[in-house]
């Protein structure tokens, strides 16, 4: 539950930058780094923090991020609640920030950590993907080699039908035993993808996540689903959740998109009220940013949170990649 009379605090912003160990592409972008917004609330005794890494094809970057979290540092500083933040501002990386730290703080204040304050079971080790960025074709089949065996896979596409074939055939022939899920990530239209779907099938992937653009989704209306589809783009918060049945067969809650732990179990809650799948992944950012979306994860069918993998230097301490599995110490957040 939301903290009660939080008068008193104090609110911190900074914005961190980690840079990629290697740029990382997918359809229509290259990214090297993430600029993140760490916010930190304290009441003098206590300190909370949370981190936002915003939503690249929203607009949601950095400058925006800060913008949105100053605006509302006064109500705030004058006595506002996680729960008045929900009204205060959109979804979006600030209010993730924001929210996250509420959640942190009101652990400490209490001295219980955050999953009992959700009404969530102490958490347990998940399988998580990882992700191949979109590439030549024999580099990703490398790739996959390369990362740890146990771990599912998650390849990026690129829209480009030819060489989306030749990678998703490269990366089946390289680990003909894994779990591999593909994201096109908005870059087909119907047509095409009428091309693609007998590929994946043929190639045993699991998965497809968000074929078409945002917007388009009633093209799917009466399209067969030999593989479950999955909503990514197309599910930014908890008023999009409704309109995914008979579309798509999976959400997938970034904490980034609905703007916090507290929508993100909202919507895995109503999720699976109706009939839905859960998916957790995230928008790239630190274990401060994966702390959290391990929560939600603890109510999902696949989990996707391999954004620190990516970075050069994480936060210490931080998650932990092992066998297959993300764990999340007690240390990183929350308690």
């Amino acid at each position: 539950m939301a903290a009660q009379g939080l008068r008193g605090l104090t609110l911190d912003l900074r914005v961190e930058r980690f840079p990629y160990h290697q740029p990382f592409r997918i359809a229509g972008h290259v990214f090297t780094e993430t600029a993140l917004l760490v916010a930190e609330l304290s009441d003098g005794t206590h300190a909370g923090r949370g981190e936002g890494a915003g939503v690249y094809y929203l607009g949601d970057d950095i400058d925006h991020m800060v913008a949105e979290a100053a605006a509302v540092r006064g109500a705030i500083e004058q006595g506002a609640t996680r729960a008045d933040l929900q009204t205060l501002l959109p979804p979006g990386g600030a209010r993730n920030a924001l929210d996250c730290a509420f959640w942190d703080l009101e652990a400490k204040q209490q001295g219980r950590p955050v999953w009992e304050l959700a009404g969530l079971n102490a958490p347990q080790p998940l399988r998580s993907t990882l992700t191949l960025g979109a590439d030549d074709p024999d580099i990703m089949a490398k790739a996959a080699l390369a990362i740890d065996p146990e771990a599912p896979v998650k390849v990026k596409l690129t829209g480009d039908l030819g060489d989306d074939i030749a990678r998703v055939a490269a990366i089946r022939a390289a680990r003909p035993d894994a779990w591999i899920g593909v994201d096109a990530n908005q870059g087909y239209d119907v047509g095409t993808l009428a091309d693609l779907l007998p590929v994946l099938v043929e190639a045993r992937v699991a998965q497809l996540e968000q074929p078409l653009k945002r917007g388009r989704e009633a093209d799917l209306d009466g399209l067969k689903r030999p593989l479950p589809f999955v909503a990514d783009e197309s599910a930014l918060s908890l008023a999009d959740t409704a309109s995914l049945v008979g579309r798509f067969d999976v959400v997938n809650i970034k904490l980034d998109k609905c703007g916090g732990l507290t929508e993100g179990l909202a919507i895995a809650r109503q999720a699976k009220r109706l009939g839905l799948d859960v998916m957790v992944g995230n928008m790239m950012g630190t274990s401060l940013s994966m702390a959290p979306s391990y929560l939600v994860g603890q109510l999902c069918d696949i989990v996707d949170l391999d954004g620190p993998t990516f970075l050069a230097c994480d936060r210490d301490p931080g998650v932990v990649y092992r066998g297959g599995m993300i764990d999340c110490p007690d240390a990183v957040w929350g308690n």
